[in-house]
């Protein structure tokens, strides 16, 4: 499968923790990368134009837009996609656990993202407000839940761990 150049490029990144080479065309985006390519569908596909926060995925811990990422930036670099945070026996993080309590998954296709948005501010270990975490996500574009479940869900997790952070 080659592009109109003609050249593939080896992409050499740690997806998930696990070692992958890759072979892309150079103008790939890193969203396609994944979900064509790794079959990592979590990452969703939305406006394609870095507007809509469904393909957020973690870069070296950073939150980014997938779809205005090309692969070739990500060589060597750490890549991290919901699947990745299952347990050793396929057991929910705390954040998607949060996410499920709090009713705050309603059609599911912009969860993905704000759950790895979710995984970079819950990383920082600041302790954050609604207001603050409002501001945090409003990348991110949500049809069903208003919002406030999300915000219940990730002022959970946020006040859950930095007590963890807090008393260490």
């Amino acid at each position: 499968m080659q592009g109109v150049s003609g050249m593939l490029k080896i992409v050499h990144m740690a997806v998930n923790g696990n070692d992958v080479e890759v072979a892309i065309d150079p103008r790939e985006s890193l969203l396609d990368t994944l979900r064509n390519r790794l079959g990592l569908t979590s990452v969703k596909k939305g406006c394609e134009v870095g507007e809509c926060g469904a393909c957020t995925v973690l870069v070296d811990g950073e939150a980014i837009d997938s779809c205005i990422y090309l692969t070739v930036w990500a060589e060597g670099r750490r890549i991290m996609t919901v699947e990745g945070l299952k347990g050793p026996n396929g057991e929910l993080s705390p954040i998607q656990k949060a996410f499920i309590e709090e009713a705050a998954v309603q059609c599911g296709f912009c969860t993905p993202g704000l759950i790895m948005s979710a995984v970079e501010i819950v990383g920082t270990g600041k302790r954050y407000n609604r207001d603050e975490l409002r501001k945090l996500i409003s990348g991110h574009l949500c049809r069903c839940t208003g919002y406030e479940n999300i915000l219940n869900a990730m002022e959970r997790i946020v006040e859950e761990t930095y007590k963890v952070v807090g008393e260490s």
